[in-house]
């Protein structure tokens, strides 16, 4: 037991130590507090994110009550590798990057079931560069990084056979640069700001799972979170310098002031989600997901930009699952999990007059690896961000994500001293 609680607290180490890792080169992640991450397994990735499935053998990342439907403990770790082609009406560019996307553990103990997680929630990584002499904000470049991540500490109890609520306890850190560097004609030097922030807070989500049959052979499931509007302490700083900048890129700095700012508080929107499936135990499952997000509240906080407003955002998620036979001794390939998505997403933001919007779909597959349900997930996505009207950028992304969910039992009884 002491060495699992030891391989535990190192792996949150390693997590915590590289959360400064950027995840995104999205220009888009220029505004609010970054991109979105998607908070999930890669077993739901391949389900177009899909958080409305629960069972008692993965850890649902996404509902707080399933860890009360857990039967075994659960190791859950996942990765991502994205490609992203950007294009506008003139040029086309390219980026990837590879991240390290979840690690989570959930244990039963009788009708209680506890989780702890560790992921990234927001995303920020842009270097943007007008040509032709254009000027963004009248500067001549911007580039940000950072992000927001989160550890929960989650807790869920199972009321009845068929219902079970469950809450998560967040605690919010992280920081975001921006920089920006300007430059004028027949002038050596130039002018760099940067801005940072750092936040810190506390957030909380509660969710509800109600399963009933329809059939002897058929399963209703029904689910709901929400989590409200909670503040978060932001500590702001700014630094203004004169800069030469080399031929590679280099910055010289020639003169360096900081400027003190007030600290400052960051609205975290409320959300909500409704999930609804159907399906047979063991063989196939197919559900649908509405999720709700007060992101009107948004702001910029290092630059003002009168061409952006920010809007409340939707999500709407379509996706299941296929089995052959799960318990079939003599065909591997009938064990394997098939699994298939779509999703739609209204963003919020709001450039220039033009949504910005994204797609993809996906699919997975889960292969048995190992003792009792151990399985490694393998999921694909394409998807499409934002749009070339108005002068804006068009993101086409492919990731790779690839899972590892482990099971043993923990608190067994010895039979003999």
């Amino acid at each position: 037991m002491i060495k699992r609680f030891v391989v535990i607290v190192a792996l949150l180490g390693i997590v915590l130590t590289a959360s400064a890792q950027e995840g995104t080169s999205s220009p888009y992640s220029f505004y609010g507090i970054g991109l979105t991450k998607f908070r999930g397994t890669a077993e739901q990735r391949g389900m177009a994110g899909l958080g409305a499935y629960s069972d008692s053998i993965h850890i649902n990342l996404q509902n707080p009550a399933s860890f009360a439907k857990l039967r075994l403990t659960a190791y859950s770790v996942g990765a991502s590798h994205q490609s992203l082609s950007l294009e506008d009406a003139n040029a086309s560019e390219s980026a990837s990057h590879t991240t390290f996307d979840y690690l989570a553990l959930g244990f039963p103990a009788g009708r209680l079931g506890f989780g702890l997680s560790v992921y990234p929630s927001t995303t920020v990584g842009y270097n943007i560069k007008p040509d032709n002499g254009e000027s963004l904000s009248s500067s001549d470049q911007f580039t940000g990084r950072g992000g927001l991540n989160k550890v929960a500490l989650s807790t869920a109890y199972k009321v009845t056979d068929n219902f079970n609520i469950g809450v998560d306890f967040q605690y919010n850190f992280g920081n975001i640069q921006n920089k920006s560097i300007r430059f004028q004609d027949d002038i050596q030097f130039g002018t760099r700001e940067i801005n940072r922030s750092d936040f810190l807070g506390f957030s909380f989500k509660v969710g509800a799972i109600y399963d009933t049959k329809l059939t002897e052979n058929l399963d209703l499931t029904a689910t709901a979170t929400y989590m409200p509007s909670t503040t978060i302490n932001v500590e702001n700083f700014r630094e203004l310098a004169t800069v030469i900048v080399g031929n590679s890129g280099q910055e010289l700095v020639a003169d360096r002031q900081d400027i003190e700012l007030e600290d400052s508080d960051f609205k975290n929107p409320s959300e909500i989600s409704l999930g609804l499936g159907i399906g047979k135990a063991n063989k196939w499952y197919a559900g649908l997901e509405y999720v709700n997000s007060q992101k009107s509240n948004f702001n910029n906080r290092s630059f003002n930009n009168e061409d952006v407003i920010f809007d409340d955002a939707s999500k709407f998620k379509v996706g299941g699952f296929y089995i052959p036979k799960y318990n079939d001794l003599t065909s591997y390939l009938n064990r394997i999990v098939y699994r298939l998505g779509a999703r739609y997403e209204e963003t919020g933001l709001n450039l220039r007059g033009e949504d910005i919007n994204e797609f993809g779909i996906s699919f997975g597959v889960g292969i048995p690896a190992g003792r009792l349900f151990t399985n490694a997930n393998l999921s694909f996505e394409y998807g499409q961000r934002g749009t070339t009207d108005a002068g804006l950028i068009k993101e086409s992304f492919y990731n790779i994500i690839i899972g590892l969910s482990l099971n043993d039992k923990w608190f067994e009884k010895t039979k003999f001293n």
